[in-house]
Protein backbone atom coordinates (compact mmCIF):
# COMPACT_ATOMS: atom_id res chain seq x y z
CA UNK A 1 0.00 0.00 0.00
CA UNK A 2 2.79 2.41 0.88
CA UNK A 3 4.45 1.60 -2.44
CA UNK A 4 1.17 2.45 -4.24
CA UNK A 5 0.90 5.77 -2.42
CA UNK A 6 4.52 6.56 -3.22
CA UNK A 7 3.98 5.86 -6.90
CA UNK A 8 0.86 8.02 -6.95
CA UNK A 9 2.66 10.85 -5.16
CA UNK A 10 5.56 10.69 -7.62
CA UNK A 11 3.21 10.83 -10.59
CA UNK A 12 1.35 13.79 -9.13
CA UNK A 13 4.61 15.65 -8.52
CA UNK A 14 5.67 15.09 -12.12
CA UNK A 15 2.36 16.45 -13.42
CA UNK A 16 2.65 19.55 -11.25
CA UNK A 17 6.21 20.13 -12.39
CA UNK A 18 5.24 19.92 -16.06
CA UNK A 19 2.32 22.27 -15.48
CA UNK A 20 4.50 24.85 -13.76
CA UNK A 21 6.93 24.82 -16.64
CA UNK A 22 4.25 25.39 -19.24
CA UNK A 23 3.78 29.17 -18.82
CA UNK A 24 4.66 31.40 -21.75
CA UNK A 25 5.84 34.95 -22.28
CA UNK A 26 6.82 37.23 -25.17
CA UNK A 27 10.33 37.01 -23.74
CA UNK A 28 12.24 33.90 -22.84
CA UNK A 29 13.94 35.60 -19.93
CA UNK A 30 14.22 38.89 -18.08
CA UNK A 31 17.37 38.41 -16.02
CA UNK A 32 20.37 40.71 -15.99
CA UNK A 33 21.95 38.57 -18.65
CA UNK A 34 19.01 39.28 -20.97
CA UNK A 35 17.59 36.07 -22.39
CA UNK A 36 16.69 35.78 -26.04
CA UNK A 37 13.31 37.08 -27.22
CA UNK A 38 11.01 34.36 -28.47
CA UNK A 39 10.06 34.70 -32.11
CA UNK A 40 8.23 33.02 -34.94
CA UNK A 41 9.03 32.99 -38.63
CA UNK A 42 11.53 34.83 -40.80
CA UNK A 43 11.03 37.31 -43.59
CA UNK A 44 13.52 38.96 -45.91
CA UNK A 45 13.77 42.72 -46.18
CA UNK A 46 14.67 44.72 -49.26
CA UNK A 47 18.20 45.00 -47.89
CA UNK A 48 18.50 41.26 -47.41
CA UNK A 49 18.15 41.23 -43.61
CA UNK A 50 15.31 40.03 -41.45
CA UNK A 51 12.65 42.59 -40.61
CA UNK A 52 13.34 44.58 -37.42
CA UNK A 53 9.97 44.76 -35.77
CA UNK A 54 6.45 43.49 -35.60
CA UNK A 55 3.41 45.08 -37.13
CA UNK A 56 0.07 45.23 -35.45
CA UNK A 57 -1.28 43.61 -38.59
CA UNK A 58 -0.94 39.92 -39.32
CA UNK A 59 0.97 40.68 -42.51
CA UNK A 60 3.97 42.21 -40.77
CA UNK A 61 3.97 40.53 -37.37
CA UNK A 62 5.97 37.64 -38.80
CA UNK A 63 8.63 40.06 -40.01
CA UNK A 64 8.82 41.68 -36.62
CA UNK A 65 9.19 38.49 -34.66
CA UNK A 66 12.14 37.42 -36.78
CA UNK A 67 14.08 40.55 -35.93
CA UNK A 68 13.31 40.29 -32.25
CA UNK A 69 14.91 36.85 -32.27
CA UNK A 70 17.91 37.77 -34.40
CA UNK A 71 18.85 40.94 -32.58
CA UNK A 72 17.98 40.05 -29.00
CA UNK A 73 20.96 37.76 -28.41
CA UNK A 74 23.48 40.43 -29.41
CA UNK A 75 21.84 43.15 -27.37
CA UNK A 76 21.45 40.85 -24.38
CA UNK A 77 25.23 40.56 -24.25
CA UNK A 78 25.49 44.32 -24.33
CA UNK A 79 22.84 44.68 -21.67
CA UNK A 80 24.48 42.27 -19.28
CA UNK A 81 27.79 44.13 -19.38
CA UNK A 82 26.31 47.62 -19.15
CA UNK A 83 25.11 49.92 -16.42
CA UNK A 84 22.39 48.33 -14.37
CA UNK A 85 22.31 45.13 -16.38
CA UNK A 86 24.21 42.84 -14.07
CA UNK A 87 24.99 42.61 -10.40
CA UNK A 88 21.75 44.25 -9.19
CA UNK A 89 22.15 46.40 -6.11
CA UNK A 90 20.05 45.36 -3.13
CA UNK A 91 18.58 48.23 -1.17
CA UNK A 92 15.44 49.26 0.63
CA UNK A 93 15.13 52.01 -1.98
CA UNK A 94 13.76 49.40 -4.39
CA UNK A 95 10.77 48.53 -2.17
CA UNK A 96 8.64 47.88 -5.27
CA UNK A 97 10.88 44.95 -6.12
CA UNK A 98 13.45 44.40 -8.86
CA UNK A 99 12.87 46.35 -12.08
CA UNK A 100 13.57 44.92 -15.53
CA UNK A 101 14.06 47.66 -18.12
CA UNK A 102 13.29 46.87 -21.74
CA UNK A 103 13.82 48.76 -24.98
CA UNK A 104 12.68 48.79 -28.58
CA UNK A 105 14.94 47.61 -31.37
CA UNK A 106 16.67 50.87 -32.23
CA UNK A 107 19.61 52.80 -30.82
CA UNK A 108 17.80 55.71 -29.21
CA UNK A 109 15.54 53.43 -27.19
CA UNK A 110 18.56 51.51 -25.90
CA UNK A 111 20.28 54.83 -25.08
CA UNK A 112 17.39 56.08 -22.94
CA UNK A 113 16.96 52.66 -21.31
CA UNK A 114 20.62 52.92 -20.33
CA UNK A 115 19.93 56.31 -18.77
CA UNK A 116 17.05 54.91 -16.72
CA UNK A 117 19.15 51.92 -15.61
CA UNK A 118 22.13 54.01 -14.52
CA UNK A 119 20.04 56.58 -12.64
CA UNK A 120 18.02 53.94 -10.78
CA UNK A 121 21.09 51.88 -9.97
CA UNK A 122 22.71 54.99 -8.47
CA UNK A 123 19.75 55.21 -6.09
CA UNK A 124 20.15 51.62 -4.99
CA UNK A 125 17.29 50.18 -7.00
CA UNK A 126 17.61 46.52 -8.07
CA UNK A 127 17.84 46.88 -11.86
CA UNK A 128 18.38 44.56 -14.82
CA UNK A 129 17.88 45.13 -18.54
CA UNK A 130 16.44 43.28 -21.51
CA UNK A 131 17.16 45.40 -24.56
CA UNK A 132 16.43 45.36 -28.28
CA UNK A 133 13.18 43.43 -27.80
CA UNK A 134 11.46 44.53 -30.98
CA UNK A 135 8.63 46.84 -31.94
CA UNK A 136 5.95 48.35 -29.73
CA UNK A 137 3.60 45.50 -30.52
CA UNK A 138 6.09 43.09 -28.93
CA UNK A 139 7.52 44.96 -25.95
CA UNK A 140 4.14 46.23 -24.71
CA UNK A 141 2.96 42.63 -24.44
CA UNK A 142 6.08 41.90 -22.42
CA UNK A 143 5.31 44.90 -20.20
CA UNK A 144 1.70 43.86 -19.71
CA UNK A 145 2.56 40.29 -18.77
CA UNK A 146 5.35 41.29 -16.38
CA UNK A 147 8.33 40.12 -18.43
CA UNK A 148 9.64 43.69 -18.22
CA UNK A 149 8.62 46.55 -15.94
CA UNK A 150 9.85 49.77 -17.55
CA UNK A 151 10.49 50.98 -21.09
CA UNK A 152 11.24 54.33 -22.78
CA UNK A 153 8.27 55.44 -24.87
CA UNK A 154 7.06 58.22 -27.15
CA UNK A 155 3.83 59.96 -26.22
CA UNK A 156 2.17 60.26 -29.63
CA UNK A 157 2.86 56.76 -30.89
CA UNK A 158 1.92 55.20 -27.56
CA UNK A 159 -1.37 57.12 -27.59
CA UNK A 160 -2.07 55.92 -31.13
CA UNK A 161 -1.49 52.35 -30.00
CA UNK A 162 -4.04 52.53 -27.19
CA UNK A 163 -6.47 55.01 -28.76
CA UNK A 164 -6.61 54.75 -32.53
CA UNK A 165 -9.38 57.35 -32.70
CA UNK A 166 -7.38 60.13 -31.04
CA UNK A 167 -6.98 63.33 -33.07
CA UNK A 168 -4.86 65.46 -30.71
CA UNK A 169 -1.38 66.45 -31.86
CA UNK A 170 0.20 68.99 -29.46
CA UNK A 171 2.64 67.87 -26.72
CA UNK A 172 0.44 68.69 -23.71
CA UNK A 173 -2.78 67.48 -25.33
CA UNK A 174 -1.18 64.20 -26.39
CA UNK A 175 0.29 63.64 -22.92
CA UNK A 176 -3.05 64.30 -21.21
CA UNK A 177 -4.90 61.98 -23.57
CA UNK A 178 -2.25 59.29 -23.13
CA UNK A 179 -2.66 59.26 -19.36
CA UNK A 180 -6.37 58.54 -19.81
CA UNK A 181 -5.86 55.92 -22.52
CA UNK A 182 -3.42 53.65 -20.68
CA UNK A 183 -4.77 50.35 -19.35
CA UNK A 184 -4.92 49.66 -15.63
CA UNK A 185 -1.53 48.70 -14.26
CA UNK A 186 0.54 50.93 -16.54
CA UNK A 187 1.59 54.51 -15.91
CA UNK A 188 3.62 57.21 -17.63
CA UNK A 189 5.75 59.56 -15.56
CA UNK A 190 6.78 63.09 -16.52
CA UNK A 191 7.35 63.62 -20.24
CA UNK A 192 10.69 65.07 -21.21
CA UNK A 193 11.31 68.03 -23.49
CA UNK A 194 13.17 65.60 -25.74
CA UNK A 195 11.18 64.74 -28.82
CA UNK A 196 11.89 62.43 -31.72
CA UNK A 197 9.39 62.14 -34.54
CA UNK A 198 9.06 59.93 -37.55
CA UNK A 199 9.45 61.76 -40.84
CA UNK A 200 9.17 61.43 -44.58
CA UNK A 201 12.71 62.13 -45.74
CA UNK A 202 14.22 62.33 -49.23
CA UNK A 203 17.60 63.14 -50.72
CA UNK A 204 18.28 66.70 -51.82
CA UNK A 205 18.46 65.46 -55.41
CA UNK A 206 14.96 63.96 -55.16
CA UNK A 207 13.62 67.09 -53.49
CA UNK A 208 15.08 69.27 -56.24
CA UNK A 209 13.94 66.99 -59.05
CA UNK A 210 10.30 66.90 -57.96
CA UNK A 211 10.18 70.30 -56.19
CA UNK A 212 9.39 68.75 -52.83
CA UNK A 213 9.15 70.75 -49.61
CA UNK A 214 6.19 69.07 -47.89
CA UNK A 215 4.49 65.68 -47.86
CA UNK A 216 1.66 67.25 -49.86
CA UNK A 217 4.05 67.86 -52.78
CA UNK A 218 4.42 64.08 -53.18
CA UNK A 219 0.80 63.60 -54.31
CA UNK A 220 1.33 64.03 -58.08
CA UNK A 221 4.61 62.06 -58.22
CA UNK A 222 4.39 59.36 -55.51
CA UNK A 223 3.06 56.85 -58.02
CA UNK A 224 6.52 56.85 -59.59
CA UNK A 225 8.38 56.49 -56.29
CA UNK A 226 9.25 53.79 -53.75
CA UNK A 227 8.81 54.37 -50.03
CA UNK A 228 10.92 52.60 -47.40
CA UNK A 229 10.48 52.02 -43.70
CA UNK A 230 10.02 49.49 -40.92
CA UNK A 231 7.58 46.65 -41.49
CA UNK A 232 5.12 47.87 -38.89
CA UNK A 233 5.13 51.44 -40.25
CA UNK A 234 3.60 50.17 -43.48
CA UNK A 235 0.24 49.65 -41.75
CA UNK A 236 0.30 52.29 -39.02
CA UNK A 237 -1.86 55.40 -39.08
CA UNK A 238 1.20 57.64 -39.41
CA UNK A 239 2.60 55.57 -42.27
CA UNK A 240 1.33 55.02 -45.82
CA UNK A 241 -2.35 54.76 -44.74
CA UNK A 242 -2.14 58.17 -43.08
CA UNK A 243 -0.33 59.74 -46.02
CA UNK A 244 -3.04 58.48 -48.36
CA UNK A 245 -5.82 59.74 -46.09
CA UNK A 246 -4.41 63.17 -45.20
CA UNK A 247 -2.40 64.04 -48.29
CA UNK A 248 -3.68 61.80 -51.10
CA UNK A 249 -0.19 60.31 -51.41
CA UNK A 250 0.12 56.71 -52.62
CA UNK A 251 3.54 55.30 -53.46
CA UNK A 252 4.31 52.84 -56.24
CA UNK A 253 5.91 50.35 -53.83
CA UNK A 254 7.06 49.84 -50.24
CA UNK A 255 10.43 48.35 -49.28
CA UNK A 256 10.90 46.97 -45.76
CA UNK A 257 13.99 48.52 -44.19
CA UNK A 258 14.50 49.27 -40.49
CA UNK A 259 12.93 51.65 -37.93
CA UNK A 260 14.61 54.89 -39.00
CA UNK A 261 18.10 53.42 -38.81
CA UNK A 262 21.14 52.65 -40.97
CA UNK A 263 19.23 50.53 -43.49
CA UNK A 264 16.89 53.44 -44.13
CA UNK A 265 19.82 55.81 -44.55
CA UNK A 266 21.58 53.43 -46.95
CA UNK A 267 18.31 52.90 -48.81
CA UNK A 268 18.15 56.60 -49.61
CA UNK A 269 21.85 56.89 -50.38
CA UNK A 270 21.81 53.96 -52.79
CA UNK A 271 18.54 54.84 -54.50
CA UNK A 272 16.86 51.64 -53.33
CA UNK A 273 14.05 53.89 -52.08
CA UNK A 274 13.09 57.44 -52.98
CA UNK A 275 11.68 58.38 -49.57
CA UNK A 276 11.82 56.79 -46.14
CA UNK A 277 11.08 57.24 -42.47
CA UNK A 278 14.11 58.58 -40.59
CA UNK A 279 13.84 59.70 -36.99
CA UNK A 280 14.27 63.45 -36.66
CA UNK A 281 17.05 63.18 -34.05
CA UNK A 282 19.22 61.17 -36.45
CA UNK A 283 22.41 63.05 -37.33
CA UNK A 284 22.42 61.24 -40.69
CA UNK A 285 19.88 63.79 -41.91
CA UNK A 286 22.32 66.69 -41.62
CA UNK A 287 25.38 64.59 -42.47
CA UNK A 288 23.87 63.55 -45.81
CA UNK A 289 22.03 66.79 -46.58
CA UNK A 290 18.73 64.91 -46.58
CA UNK A 291 15.48 66.85 -46.74
CA UNK A 292 12.76 66.23 -44.14
CA UNK A 293 9.45 67.06 -45.78
CA UNK A 294 7.17 69.39 -43.84
CA UNK A 295 4.01 67.97 -42.30
CA UNK A 296 1.40 70.76 -42.21
CA UNK A 297 -1.49 68.38 -41.49
CA UNK A 298 0.20 66.74 -38.47
CA UNK A 299 0.50 63.21 -39.76
CA UNK A 300 3.19 62.90 -37.09
CA UNK A 301 1.97 63.96 -33.64
CA UNK A 302 4.06 65.10 -30.67
CA UNK A 303 6.53 62.40 -29.64
CA UNK A 304 8.01 63.35 -26.28
CA UNK A 305 10.20 60.73 -24.61
CA UNK A 306 8.48 59.39 -21.50
CA UNK A 307 9.01 56.50 -19.04
CA UNK A 308 6.27 53.86 -19.18
CA UNK A 309 6.24 51.70 -16.05
CA UNK A 310 4.23 48.98 -14.35
CA UNK A 311 2.35 50.72 -11.54
CA UNK A 312 3.23 48.05 -8.98
CA UNK A 313 6.94 48.85 -9.39
CA UNK A 314 6.51 52.56 -8.78
CA UNK A 315 7.98 53.75 -5.48
CA UNK A 316 8.78 57.36 -4.50
CA UNK A 317 12.46 56.69 -5.23
CA UNK A 318 11.75 55.23 -8.66
CA UNK A 319 9.31 58.00 -9.55
CA UNK A 320 11.61 60.84 -8.45
CA UNK A 321 14.64 59.32 -10.16
CA UNK A 322 12.97 58.79 -13.53
CA UNK A 323 11.34 62.22 -13.42
CA UNK A 324 14.77 63.73 -12.76
CA UNK A 325 16.08 62.06 -15.93
CA UNK A 326 13.14 63.41 -17.93
CA UNK A 327 13.65 66.90 -16.51
CA UNK A 328 17.20 67.02 -17.90
CA UNK A 329 16.67 65.20 -21.20
CA UNK A 330 16.38 67.43 -24.29
CA UNK A 331 16.17 66.90 -28.02
CA UNK A 332 19.64 68.38 -28.44
CA UNK A 333 20.96 65.89 -25.88
CA UNK A 334 19.59 63.00 -27.93
CA UNK A 335 21.07 64.36 -31.15
CA UNK A 336 24.48 64.86 -29.55
CA UNK A 337 24.62 61.43 -27.95
CA UNK A 338 23.31 59.65 -31.04
CA UNK A 339 25.96 61.42 -33.09
CA UNK A 340 28.61 60.21 -30.65
CA UNK A 341 27.32 56.63 -30.84
CA UNK A 342 27.26 56.72 -34.65
CA UNK A 343 30.73 58.19 -34.95
CA UNK A 344 32.52 56.14 -32.29
CA UNK A 345 30.45 52.94 -32.56
CA UNK A 346 29.88 53.27 -28.82
CA UNK A 347 27.58 51.13 -26.70
CA UNK A 348 24.31 53.11 -26.31
CA UNK A 349 23.82 51.88 -22.74
CA UNK A 350 27.28 53.00 -21.67
CA UNK A 351 26.80 56.37 -23.38
CA UNK A 352 23.51 56.77 -21.52
CA UNK A 353 25.15 55.92 -18.20
CA UNK A 354 27.96 58.42 -18.83
CA UNK A 355 25.40 61.15 -19.53
CA UNK A 356 23.58 60.35 -16.29
CA UNK A 357 26.82 60.79 -14.38
CA UNK A 358 27.63 64.04 -16.24
CA UNK A 359 24.34 65.66 -15.18
CA UNK A 360 24.72 64.65 -11.55
CA UNK A 361 22.18 61.82 -11.48
CA UNK A 362 24.58 58.91 -11.24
Amino acid sequence: MRRTYALLAGALAAVLTLSACGSSSPLSGTSASGATTSAASDTTTAAGASSPAASSSAASSSAASSSAASSSTASSSTASSSAGSSGPVSSGAGAGGPIVIGSANFTESELVAGMYAAALKAKGVDVSTHLDIGSREIYLKALEDGSIDLVPEYTGNLLAYYDKSSTVSGPDEVYAALQKALPDGLQVLNKSEAEDQDSVTVTKATADKYHLTSIADLAPVAGQLTLGGAAEWQTRADGPPGMAKLYGVTFKAFKVLDPGGPLSVKGLQSGLVDATDIFTTDTAIADNDFVVLKDPKNLFTAQNVVPLITSSKLTPTVKDTLNAVSDKLTTDTLKTLLGQISKDKSDPVQVGAAWVASVGLG
